[in-house]
């Protein structure tokens, strides 16, 4: 049982519950996925099969690390359990029953975009003037409470609400007709599937009879019942969760998951895991401050056998000017006393904040990555990519649109309706170039049927034309093509899967991104050397990082006031800032601006209010360092 040295008694009372409900709460850098993670490894020897064990997570990023810790503990010597993220599994289980669901094998996914773009003709031709972000959000939510159009029709519907779910129901035929599913039907189709197929749902029952969610506390209602539906009644469910990293209620998470676990699964056992390993005493007791303040949580007292640490830094700055010099002049000091920039994060509330400290990083000369537009969101990449799509499903009208004229190829607005419409009417010249676009996509479908993914990526890029146009564009081409080449390299982690799986993991990969991969992208090409993150503190969530910037604590920016909001949930708010503050580990900065440009006008400000929450005696006042002065010892 060498898995269980070096663990703490919580950790152990975890691992060692094998049989029934349970629930873990894990305060930030508790050892979460040692425990997750070393409670498989004992499930396996004390004699569960691998294949039987499924563990669900957020992101790639996450699912990742547990699967190659796994691979350690069991050293080859057994299967592996399956270890994927909500959206994966449903698209697993989508494509294996894809007739009883009625969709095509190779279905494509959307991604926000296609979805947007869909829904923008849409309203359009409806005469509806709802801005699609706004209609896609509706129809999202409703997704992700499990809540169909047909099921929603039986609602009292306001007059937009009839708005939307007219466009709804166009934008669900648009999808049928273009073999595709978008984000949210991965979990609602799936949600449907177990409730409506007894026979799917208990084969699935026995292939997974022991089931773990990570981050229980970010479930929808449809991830919930899914959970459910699978755990069936063995009632084998292991759910790990904080209720003060609850941070994304706008996105469905429903807290009232994990605060009621106990009551959905009578007998439940719940185990607290409360030692902190990531964090200094100081940083830790003005996370414990802030955070007793909220009702609604699992109560729990983060602690740490760790260093009492340094105070943590407080600037009061005139504007968001010199806020953002104090930033890049304060990471230009720890660099230089020898922290590692890519241990370094700058977290903000908002995107907007993000400008005046490019600009002070980049007078600085302070290396810095943005977490903005992502790798597969690039044009030339989603360029590649939908050629890919297209040639594996060619019902796919949204990617063939975006394609046909990438490289321009002779084909107009008009000879593309004319192809959606079966060819009638088409001259014969360009009747030649539509047989030509078509035979370079089943080219390509050839290529990913029967290569390594790598290399049908770069047959694409190749067969497609994008490689000889982005070499004739003499200004932006080199990057671009540099970027498409980089696809390349990404896929070389699916060639060991048969084709075309190895194509169609890449392009789910692709479509399921979250910022957390996205990094993990950006730190896997630095390797050495590395820069300072510059992200929202959404985005940081599940990272950890040497020394954190909090920055634009001002009342009505953070806590947040947005005018839009109905109503704001200041709980929320403050976990927000508990999850900014428990990123770090050995140093924690605490900023705000006297007065900040917002919407073309200046503002004066007053401090956050979260900050009267952390006792003085934890604090240091903060200057702008010397040069040649160091800030560590």
């Amino acid at each position: 049982m060498d898995y269980l040295h070096g663990l703490n008694a919580a950790q152990k009372e975890a691992i060692l519950h094998t049989e029934g409900p349970l629930l873990i709460v894990a305060g930030a850098g508790a050892g979460k996925t040692k425990t997750i993670t070393h409670r498989i490894a004992h499930l396996i020897a004390s004699g569960v099969p691998a294949h039987q064990i499924l563990a669900v997570t957020f992101t790639n990023k996450a699912a990742g690390e547990m699967r190659e810790r796994v691979r350690k503990l069991l050293d080859g010597k057994t299967g592996t359990p399956l270890l994927t993220t909500f959206h994966s599994l449903g698209v697993r289980i989508l494509r294996e029953f894809h007739r009883e669901v009625g969709v095509p094998r190779t279905f494509t996914i959307w991604d926000r975009d296609d979805s947007m773009k869909a829904l923008k003709g849409i309203l359009t031709k409806i005469g509806s003037d709802i801005a699609p972000k706004s209609a896609l959000s509706t129809i999202s939510k409703k997704k992700g409470d499990g809540v169909s159009g047909e099921e929603w029709a039986r609602s009292s519907l306001n007059f937009r609400e009839q708005a939307i779910l007219r466009a709804w129901d166009l934008y669900e035929q648009t999808l049928r007709e273009e073999g595709a599913l978008d984000f949210d039907d991965l979990l609602l189709r799936t949600l449907t599937l177990l409730r409506t197929s007894e026979s799917v749902r208990k084969l699935l029952q026995d292939r997974w009879t022991h089931l773990t969610i990570d981050e229980y506390q970010d479930t929808n209602k449809s991830q919930y019942e899914i959970a459910r539906l699978l755990t069936g009644e063995r009632r084998n469910l292991c759910v790990v969760g904080d209720t003060d990293q609850n941070i994304y209620s706008w996105r469905g998470a429903d807290i009232e998951h994990l605060l009621g676990f106990e009551k959905a699964f009578p007998g439940a056992k719940v185990v607290t895991l409360e030692q902190n390993y990531r964090s200094t005493r100081t940083i830790l007791a003005a996370a414990n401050a802030v955070i007793v303040k909220n009702v609604r949580r699992k109560p729990k007292n983060l602690f740490s056998e760790k260093e009492t640490g340094e105070p943590i830094h407080f600037y009061g700055a005139q504007n968001e000017i010199d806020e953002a010099w104090y930033v890049a002049q304060m990471s230009a000091a720890l660099i230089e006393s020898g922290f590692d920039p890519g241990k370094i994060a700058v977290l903000y509330r908002e995107n907007f904040q993000s400008r005046a400290l490019e600009e002070a990083f980049l007078h600085l000369g302070v290396p810095y990555k943005v977490l903005g537009t992502r790798f597969f969101e690039r044009r030339e990449v989603k360029d590649v990519l939908s050629y890919l799509r297209a040639a594996l499903n060619p019902q796919s009208k949204n990617d063939i649109t975006r394609i046909v004229s990438v490289p321009p190829r002779g084909i107009g607005k008009v000879t593309l309706d004319k192809m959606f419409a079966g060819d009638a009417g088409i001259p014969q010249a360009a009747l030649s170039k539509v047989n030509a676009f078509r035979e370079t996509l089943l080219a390509i479908k050839q290529a990913a049927q029967i290569a390594p993914a790598s290399e049908a990526v770069r047959f694409a890029i190749e067969a497609s034309g994008i490689e000889a146009m982005l070499k004739k564009d003499t200004e932006e081409g080199p990057e671009r093509l540099g970027n498409v080449r980089e696809l390349v390299n990404l896929s070389t982690k699916y060639d060991d899967l048969p084709p075309p799986e190895g194509i169609e993991r890449l392009l789910e990969e692709a479509a399921l991104q979250s910022e957390q991969d996205e990094l993990a992208l950006i730190e896997e090409k630095e390797k050495s050397g590395g820069s300072v993150s510059l992200l929202t503190v959404h985005a940081s969530k599940g990272l950890e990082f040497d020394a954190v910037f909090v920055t634009g604590l001002e009342q009505g920016l953070f806590p947040s006031m947005r005018e839009s909001e109905t109503e704001r949930d200041e709980e929320e708010e403050r976990r927000l800032f508990y999850v900014a503050i428990t990123r770090a580990a050995k140093r924690l900065f605490l900023s705000y601006a006297r007065e900040r440009m917002k919407y073309g006008s200046r503002e004066y400000t007053v401090p956050s209010e979260f900050l009267e929450d952390i006792d003085t005696r934890l604090l240091t006042s903060a200057s702008l360092p010397q040069r040649g002065e160091r800030v560590i010892d």
